[in-house]
């Protein structure tokens, strides 16, 4: 094997686990669902 193709099987499994990593971090982060407005303050808009 020559070394650009070394270089491009690293590239693409260095993308590959980046991607997995940002999958199993944002898995943890809560995401946060905005409160409803109640009647009183729907009636006052």
């Amino acid at each position: 094997m020559e070394l650009w193709q070394i270089l491009i099987i690293l590239m693409v499994l260095a993308v590959i686990i980046g991607n997995l990593m940002l999958l199993k971090h944002s898995a943890k982060i809560g995401f946060k669902v905005p409160k409803k407005e109640t009647s009183n303050e729907q009636k006052k808009n």
